[in-house]
Order: structure tokens, then sequence, then C-alpha cells
């Protein structure tokens, strides 16, 4: 059956790792009747968490899709990995889902992983509500993790619910209590009791004066009337919660089955479906309705590459109504595909469909030139449904190059990994003479290996990445070079007497020199040369300025102390030789390589190195371990700030310091701490490590 947009829910289940997302999924499935038995993460048997890595490790990894049918609605839901590692998950999650509901666990409350997750939100302007789950545990603290969601997400934080008892929630919006049999099953519904009614009608006014405040109509009836009626009071809150006005609170344990159902009564009757959210934001700024009536467009959020099937494509409805069989055109490449088949999900199994309507998800199999990030539209409709902005790389690491003949293999592997996945970089770098590969934590690089391994049969080891560090010099050098060969026939001839000073921004030209011509290049490492022709009387015909600047090029592209790029020199081309016969550009070009190479250890060479940005969100429990590892890092500690109840650390750390730095957090923290990096600039290394740095390199030279 086609669902009418009105009548789809689009819900994502957030939170840090081990909050419950994938318990508390299975048990949504199981009250709407979609499965008839609770599977769960130890039995490894739960619907979303399907695939083999996950069900080794006991905690999601990808995001999985299901579908439940309640009353008259259709509610998808994406059940999103809590380890940031994955957090490509969960962005493109967020980018289709219409409300976003963020899972708290009842011991620790609000987590590192929930205060980034609440950032996305806030990013995308996704309505969002809190489900404080496990409230079983004898360690659950509903009020403490209340407090601090309020505290951390603001006052429009409001409390729908509360448990008394270890089995009762009182539920303030229906002014009701419900009563949960042992082991689960349908709950009983029960007065208030007296000793909890004030409690209760607190949250109940405080519920029903958000929702008037949006509707002037709706304001003037709780001013007359001092309350509103259900439907009053869900029209209201509908448009409050999809303008983010106010944030509602749950609370549940997924693993005895309690509160799920009313989890799912509330979606229905009251999140925002696709048309209450109504406009979809286009690449060029515009405003797409979501219409059904209107001109096909789907955006496929995310790839996967299954064997045996090829590219899985996930997608979602933005306009009008989508029908197997129809021919689409990428808006990207130009390309036609045919949407042979249309299906929906729960977990692995898919189900075929004959059409989808707009706001709705769902899975084609074998598009030919379609990835994550793109849009299909009907023949004749050219619109681009705004991309998702996925979060820059953390780490990196070198891939040693296994067999000649299974480097292409290993290769092609990784690059269809690549394609599934916009959180992964693979990068070819001439400048470190390696294969690197960028992620967001080893997590996400173990994955990677994994796939490679298990799936596609290949070994795949990962190596130290070299560091692109920079080659300076600090103090004026002059320094002439001549080039002559003589070997019958013509020969080689050219002489060069050159300055060489390091170069600033704005510095005055030469002293004693004459400026016939300056160029300053932009160098594709950063920084800059600083070339200047200084030659009078015709030392040197001007002919020849292009080979010596080639020359001073190609010895700046490996430096005299480690092979590292040069950067930010000026050189002055002041006199010379030349010889009517035998001069040519291949002599001049030697020549000033030479008098470089000469010139550089004479000039007070200094080595840079690249420093990052890098700020950790930490409790303040492990916050004096995590400064001692990165003073250890030679880190300078740029400043402290609290965020929430949570402490950051914002720090300058030299790359070369940060290798396995996510494990390295990990660990410190058990998990509940995270990181962002940005590359800052480059700074002077000390002495020791530059004379270390040049002994290395010195040592690899010889071996090779």
């Amino acid at each position: 059956m086609m669902y009418q947009t009105k009548d789809i829910r689009n819900v994502a289940l957030l939170g840090h790792s081990g909050a419950g997302k994938t318990t508390l999924a299975e048990c949504m499935l199981f009250e709407s009747g979609s499965i008839s038995r609770r599977g769960t993460v130890q039995d490894k048997n739960t619907t979303s968490d399907y695939t083999n890595i996950e069900q080794e490790r006991g905690n999601s990894i990808f995001g999985a899709v299901m579908h439940a049918k309640w009353k008259d609605s259709k509610i998808n839901i994406i059940d999103t990995p809590g380890y940031d590692d994955f957090v490509g998950e969960v962005v493109s999650a967020l980018k289709v889902a219409d409300t976003g509901v963020l899972v708290l666990n009842a011991i620790n409350g609000v987590e590192v992983g929930s205060e980034l997750i609440w950032e996305y939100t806030q990013k995308y302007g996704t309505p969002t509500l809190f489900v404080v789950n496990q409230m079983d545990h004898e360690k659950a603290n509903f009020d403490a993790a209340l407090e601090q969601a309020q505290e951390r997400f603001g006052a429009n934080v409001l409390p729908v619910q509360y448990p008394i008892g270890g089995n009762k929630i009182v539920d303030a919006l229906r002014m009701v209590m419900y009563v949960f049999p042992e082991g689960g099953g349908k709950p009983e519904k029960q007065e208030i009791p007296e000793s909890e009614i004030a409690r209760a009608q607190e949250m109940h006014n405080a519920l029903v004066e958000a929702a008037a405040e949006n509707d002037e109509g709706l304001m003037e009836k709780f001013f007359d009337a001092g309350s509103l009626n259900e439907e009053e009071l869900a029209q209201g809150l509908t448009i409050a919660l999809a303008n983010q006005e106010i944030y509602p609170v749950f609370c549940a344990s997924a693993s005895e089955n309690m509160g799920s159902g009313r989890i799912m009564g509330f979606i229905n009757d009251i999140a925002p479906s696709p048309a209450d959210r109504s406009t979809s934001t286009l690449e060029d700024g515009s405003e797409l309705p979501t219409d059904a009536s209107g001109d096909p467009t789907m955006f496929v959020y995310k790839t996967i590459s299954e064997p045996r099937v090829g590219n899985v494509s996930y997608f979602k409805v933005y306009s009008g109504t989508v029908k197997s069989g129809s021919e689409m055109v990428n808006s990207d490449n130009r390309g036609t595909e045919r949407l042979n088949q249309i299906f929906v999900c729960n977990g692995k199994e898919r189900s075929n469909v004959d059409a989808l309507c707009a706001g709705d998800l769902g899975v084609t199999v074998k598009l030919k030139n379609t990835n994550t990030n793109q849009t299909l539209n009907q023949k004749g409709v050219d619109r681009q449904i705004q991309k998702i902005q996925f979060p820059d790389p953390r780490i990196r690491a070198a891939i040693v190059p296994p067999g000649k003949n299974e480097m292409e293999k290993l290769m092609k592997a990784l690059h269809t990994i690549e394609q599934e996945d916009p959180t992964l970089i693979l990068e070819q770098s001439p400048r470190l003479k390696q294969t690197l590969i960028h992620g967001q934590g080893q997590l996400h690089l173990d994955l990677i290996k994994y796939r490679i391994e298990k799936v596609n049969d290949i070994s795949m080891q990962f190596d130290r990445p070299r560091i692109p560090y920079l080659e300076t010099i600090t103090s004026q050098c002059d320094e002439s070079y001549r080039h002559k060969k003589q070997s019958g026939g013509s020969g080689q001839f050219g002489e060069v007497h050159m300055r060489f000073e390091p170069y600033t921004e704005g510095m005055a030209d030469p002293d004693g020199l004459v400026v016939r011509n300056k160029e300053i290049i932009d160098l594709d490492w950063g920084g800059k040369l600083a070339f200047y022709w200084c030659i009078v009387g015709g030392s040197i015909d001007s002919k020849y300025s292009n080979a010596i600047k080639k020359g001073i090029m190609m010895k700046m592209m490996e430096g005299p102390l480690t092979g590292s790029y040069c950067t930010n020199i000026r050189v002055c081309v002041y006199d010379g030789k030349m010889h009517p016969v035998d001069s040519n550009d291949m002599a001049f070009q030697i020549a000033a390589t030479q008098c470089f190479k000469n010139a550089f250890p004479k000039a007070r060479p200094q080595i840079l190195e690249p420093l990052y940005d890098v700020d950790i969100l930490c409790s303040g429990d492990v916050m004096g371990d995590v400064m001692g590892d990165l003073q250890s890092r030679r880190a300078m500690i740029m400043g402290m700030d609290a965020e929430g109840h949570y402490q950051k650390v914002m720090a300058k750390v030299p790359l070369s310091e940060m290798y396995q730095y996510s494990s390295t957090l990990r660990s410190l923290s058990q998990g509940r701490a995270k990181f962002t990096r940005s590359f800052a600039d480059y700074q002077a290394v000390t002495p020791d490590i530059q004379n270390r740095l040049i002994k290395a390199h010195e040592d690899a030279m010889q071996e090779a």
C-alpha cells in the first residue's frame, strides 16, 4: 500500500553508543506488529544490526532502515550508530528524517555523543524528542538525566512523562499512569496517585502553554478556557515540535518493552509529517514543496555495495510520486536511470512496492551511475536537492602496498567503499610517496580493513603515514655555480650567481641589486617563491630566466634536508655567464638546481612541521589524563572551557604526534570523549627533532 505524505513519519534514532537505540527500535517494531518476536543484541538477532561485523562487535555500525505501521501511519525508523567514527551514517539519516529521537542512557544522562548529535540536529533543523532509556537499571536516574538535558539543551526540553516505582510511568500529557506487567506486555492504564497529581498537573500545564504559544487561535482558547482539548493540544504541539520550540522527554526501558508503545503513539499523533515541514532546500537556495502531486524528485542519501546484487541505493522522495519502472535523470551527470524495482526495508528484508509518494523512504538496486548525494528527477525537470555536508576526516593511515597483483584489486575495492562512504577519502600522495586513507577514527579504518579482507579476500595492512614537512631558510646567503660539460660536439655551459633569503609578505627589494623583473609564485603546497631577475649588462640573457626558475622549483620539490617541499624563499639572480654556443636551457636549469642545493645548508635551514587545532570534549574526571597525554604529544594547550557538564580542551598538536590518537582517547575515556581537528599552520621544529629528521632521511637514502 502507498502511504500519503501526511501519513508518513520519518524518525532517526540517535544517541551515544550504549544508549539502547537498537533495542528500542526492536520494541517499536514489535509493538507495531511488524515483527512477532523481539530480538536482542546479545542474541545477535535484531532487525537492524544484521551484518556479520555488527553482530560480532555487538553495536551498530551502519544506519539500518525499518518501517512500522501505527494506526493509519507509516513510521520509517533509521537506527544510527552511536560511535562518532560512523558519524556519516548519522548525518545522512538526519538529512532525510523529519524527527530525531535522541536516546539518553538513564545511568549516564547526557554523554559526549549526545552533545555532538544535538549539534547536528540544530544544524539540520530537525525536530527532536528525548527518550531516557534503561529505566530498569538499579542506577537509573530520570531526574538527573532530565536536569542535564535542560541545562545543556535549554528550557524548551519539557518532560511528557516521569517514572515512579520500577514499572510505572506517569504520563502528564494524557494525565494517566501506565503500569507495565513484569516481563513485558500491554500496560494497564490507571489513575495518577494523589501524591503525584500536583507534579503531573504542573508538567501538563507547561505542555499546554507550549502548544498554545504557536497559534493565536489556540492562545485565545487557552486564555478563555484555561486549557485545550486533546485535538487542539495535538495541533499546537505538532507546530511547536516542527518549529523546534519544544523538545518533549519520555522515559522507557526498551529491554523490558516498557514505554515504546507510547512513544510510537506520540510520533504518530504529534511528530511532523514531511508535509508539516513543507519545503526542502535546493542547491540553488530555492525551496521545493513536499507535494505528492508535483514532478517526481528523489535524493540518494546512502549507497552500499552488496555481493551478487551490486549497488543498493537508499533514497527519499522529495516531490511527486516515484513509480517502479520510471526513468529518471541524474542532475549531476545527466545520465538516465531506470528504476526497475522499488523496495521498502525492515533491516535486511526488502519488500517490493509499486510506488512511493513525496516524503517516503525507499530502496532501489543496480543504478548504473548514481551515488550518494545525487538527485534524480523526472525527465524535463532540473533541480538538485541540497547535498549532505559530511564532516572532514580526523585520522589518516598509510596503506602498505601488497603484492603487485593484489594492489590493483585492493584499490578497486577501496574505491567502491569510498563511493559508499563519503566520510572516507583515498589519496595518492606524490608528495609523501604513499597511498593514504583518511577516516573518522580507528574503528572506522578497522571496519574498512575488515570489509576488504572478509568480503574481497584481499590482505590489507596500515602503516604510519609520513608527515608533510616543509623546509625553508632563515638567513641570507649568496652562492654561485658553474655547470660545464664538454664531451665532443655541443657542450653545456651555464653559470649563475644568486642570493637566497627568507621571503615574507611585503618585504623590501634587496639592497644593492637592481630588480629588472620579479614574480611572486604561489606554491601548490603552501607559501611562496619570490623570483627576482636582477641581471644588469646582459651577463645572462633573459631568455634563460624560465630555465633557471624551473631548476630552482625542481629542487624546491625535493628539499636538501629531508626531501620535503621548500617554501617562502626569495631568490635573486644577479650575475652569471653564458657561452654563445654551449649555453642552453638545460645547462642553466642544472646550474640553478646545484646552486640552490649548495646554498641551502649555508642559509640556516629550518624544517617546519604541520600543527593542527584539536578540540577535545571529555568529562571532568578524565581531563587530567587527557591533558597529560596531550603534553606528551608536544601539544600547546590553548585553553579550556565548559560545555554543559563536559570540559572542552583546545590545543595545537603536531600532526606527527596524532597517529592513532583516536584509539588512545577512547582508551583514556572509556569511549566517553570526542575530538575534532583542523589544520592550523606550520611551525619550526626544535633543533634536536630537526637533527633526528635529517639523520632519518640520510639513513633512508643510504638504504635505498
